[in-house]
């Protein structure tokens, strides 16, 4: 029996379908409020139907077949509309843990980790460790990368709040947002709020010690594989501000083809005197390499 009964296009479908109905439901305004007010009870009812049907199937696997219950909670989608309807067995803590868990390969490829220190009251508090807690990449895998794995586990979390060491002073709690605040207006332009994973199974097939480039959104990336783990970076040589195009790969220092400035790739980039290429996060979604993307101002979801 196959672990999975649909395929990556199945699920990139259905992870946008919740946008899609929206978009439905917004045409349907044309048609006046009476005709918006059916449209948004006719859901309001689908959603009911089905929910009570996914109660009464949770109830009968978790009383006769504990562990197929335990591979749907772990299956994105169907997690997903347990999620909405209440219906998920793992508690938050559980969720959110797990979440930590899927990221923490991204987090080690830059030298770093992450600390699950307590939630309470729908706020997660996390501490930084290694690297991440001072590395400039640190608001990128913040907001793209460990919030989007949270969020996504955890939708009834409220708040992140991240815990930074302070030298001869006890631990200082800042939100997230603060400290995003402060990293964006470090010289850099502020980023979009918003963010989206692209798929891109194109990227299983990239070899060790291969270099590779796609165009995602818009946006031009580069991607190495150093041993098994994939790495993204912004097409962009801080050093000569040109591409990396025809960049090569040493073990983990990537080549600027150009000005020939070295770039460690597993430790989120650092070149010399500060330079650094800003890094993307890169994810398993589904079994599918995917990469975050910082949405353009004024996008739409």
């Amino acid at each position: 029996m196959a672990d999975r009964p649909e395929g990556p296009d199945s699920d990139t479908q259905w992870r946008t379908a919740g946008d899609r109905i929206q978009t439905l439901l917004d045409s349907c305004a044309a048609g006046g409020a009476a005709a918006h007010e059916r449209a948004q009870q006719l859901v309001r009812e689908v959603v009911g139907l089905y929910g009570a049907g996914l109660e009464r199937i949770v109830l009968y696997l978790l009383a006769g077949d504990p562990a197929l219950a335990e591979r749907l909670a772990t299956d994105d989608l169907v997690a997903s509309l347990l999620l909405v309807h209440g219906l998920h067995p793992h508690d938050v803590h559980r969720r959110v843990c797990d979440a930590l868990d899927r990221v923490r390969p991204y987090l080690g490829s830059h030298g770093g980790d992450v600390d699950l220190l307590g939630i309470a009251g729908g706020t997660v508090r996390l501490a930084f460790t290694g690297s991440c807690k001072s590395c400039p990449s640190s608001a990128v895998t913040l907001e793209l990368a460990v919030q989007d794995a949270v969020r996504a586990a955890a939708p009834e979390i409220s708040a992140i709040e991240v815990v930074t060491a302070q030298p001869a002073a006890e631990p200082s709690v800042i939100p997230a947002e603060s400290l995003l605040a402060q990293v964006r207006s470090n010289g850099s332009p502020p980023r979009a709020h918003g963010s989206r994973w692209h798929p891109v199974p194109e990227l299983a097939e990239l070899a060790p010690g291969e270099v590779a480039g796609f165009r995602i959104s818009g946006a031009t990336i580069v991607v190495c594989r150093v041993g098994d783990l994939p790495l993204a970076y912004v097409d962009h040589c801080p050093v000569c501000d040109d591409t990396l195009a025809g960049a090569h790969l040493r073990d983990t220092l990537l080549g600027c083809p150009r000005c020939r400035t070295q770039f460690d790739v597993v430790h989120a980039g650092a070149g010399p005197d500060g330079a650094h290429l800003e890094p993307l996060p890169l994810l398993l979604r589904d079994g599918v390499p995917s990469v975050a993307l910082a949405e353009p101002l004024g996008a739409g979801a």
